[in-house]
């Protein structure tokens, strides 16, 4: 009986995730340089062109693609031969290879030279997980990718990765659980100096379409780069990162309403956790302080309580977070969406109970405190503009996508993926939806 027992407390331990690496994510390591072993385009044609760039750490693993300070340049006239790529897959005999590409991004052959028109070359400043695709027996064949900061990339409208430049395979967003990755070095990829697993970022693409980006020169972070969409570098000016920027008083605004503020202000959203809080989440402390001035790129972590997806606060913010970091934009400016307002004040239901006898004690003369996610909005004097949700992404459960127009503007309204806290209680499989539990990252290199 006792060894009954204790098969099964191990079987639920397994179960439960107590196993630690069983639900670990496969993840193939892609250093800057080394040329894939199945790509769309040959590699030798010199269709992109990576650089060398040390990961910089972040704060928060999933980063909406208009972050600032999420991607690079360089003075360099172009690190993605767009229209050599758009000759290659729209040349009658690669017929196969653009069925297979075009089908990863969702269009048809025919929409191919439009979709590449609209995608922008840059530089990734941190190791990021993405989905990527070899091209085997004539198919696109998806995988589990870590890009070393450094390697070039098209990115779409909304800052979502789309192609890896030098061979040309399509990119999708990481579709697993970004704090629990298990990173293989191997086919010549070998682990990179500075390679840290707190540099890990996955992008999420941005509330809305954005009109320019604003990017980080790697060669020089003093200065930065604006890059309007679709375009691939002849059209770019110059502006000084080092510029500084007062932190706004974000205390008693929602979550999505201070990333607004925050994007808008050129500066970037740092929580704890591997998953954003929930948009309606009410923001209690940053670090640092409002009124600190900080320069391009920086992060203001955000300290929130409540929300209606949000299990429990986040973790209140430590010290030294604002030491500068050599990192820019990626969107500044005003926006021109609408608000989205708190849920309006409210008092407690009345009570459906059956009553008590005459004899008993009467009721309570209040009721217990409202959550957070009922408070009144905060006065119009602190309130921003507003903010919209985060489309739906393959990885993260969202609030139903904003239909506000696009902006037009330099910087889009941004608001960060809501997750829920809640721990896995059962097995899942590799494919499965992100977790919040505590991190799991191992590497191994063959």
């Amino acid at each position: 009986m006792i060894r009954r027992i204790a098969v099964l407390l191990v079987c639920v331990l397994v179960v439960s995730g107590c196993g630690g690496s069983a639900h670990a994510f496969a993840v193939k390591a892609v250093a800057t340089g080394v040329p894939s072993l199945a790509p769309f385009f040959d590699e030798k044609q010199g269709l992109g062109q990576d650089a060398a760039v040390r990961s910089l750490p972040v704060q928060g693993t999933l980063q909406q693609g208009d972050t600032p300070g999420l991607y690079g340049g360089t003075k360099k006239p172009t690190v993605c031969d767009v229209a050599k790529l758009k000759r290659f897959l729209t040349d009658p005999a690669n017929r196969s290879k653009a069925v297979a590409w075009s089908g990863v991004l969702g269009i048809t052959t025919d929409q191919i030279p439009g979709y590449l028109d609209r995608l922008t070359p840059v530089l990734l400043r941190h190791d990021t997980l993405v989905q990527n695709h070899d091209y085997k027996k004539g198919k696109a064949t998806p995988y589990n990718s870590l890009l070393q900061a450094g390697i070039a990339i098209l990115v779409d409208e909304q800052g979502e990765p789309a192609a890896k430049c030098s061979c040309g395979n399509p990119l999708r967003p990481f579709k697993g659980d970004a704090s629990r990755i298990s990173v293989k070095f191997a086919d010549g990829n070998k682990k990179w100096s500075g390679y840290k697993a707190s540099s890990v970022v996955a992008v999420r693409p941005a509330a809305q379409k954005m009109e320019r980006l604003v990017l980080v020169d790697v060669g020089d972070p003093d200065r930065g780069i604006e890059r309007p969409i679709g375009t691939t570098g002849k059209h770019d000016t110059a502006f000084d990162t080092r510029r500084r920027h007062a932190v706004p008083d974000l205390t008693g605004e929602t979550f999505g309403q201070a990333r607004k503020r925050l994007v808008s202000s050129g500066l970037a959203v740092g929580y704890s956790g591997s998953a954003p809080p929930s948009d309606d989440s009410k923001v209690t402390a940053t670090d640092p302080p409002a009124g600190t001035e900080l320069r391009f790129g920086e992060y203001v972590r955000l300290s929130v309580a409540g929300g209606t997806s949000g299990g429990t606060p986040s973790t209140p913010p430590g010290p030294t977070t604002s030491e500068p970091t050599p990192s820019g934009p990626t969107t500044s400016g005003p926006t021109t969406s609408g608000p989205t307002l708190s849920p309006p004040p409210s008092t407690a239901p009345p009570s459906t109970s059956t009553p008590a006898p005459p004899t008993s004690s009467p009721p309570p003369s209040s009721p217990p405190p409202s959550s957070p996610a009922i408070e009144p909005p905060p006065p119009p004097s602190s309130s921003p503009s507003g903010s919209s949700p985060t489309p739906d992404s393959p990885s993260v459960v969202t609030d139903p996508p904003s239909a506000s127009a696009p902006v037009t503007s330099s910087a889009p309204v941004t608001s960060a993926p809501v997750t829920t806290s809640a721990s896995v209680t059962s097995s899942a499989p590799v494919t499965g939806d992100p977790v919040t539990g505590t991190p799991t990252l191992s590497a191994t290199e063959t």
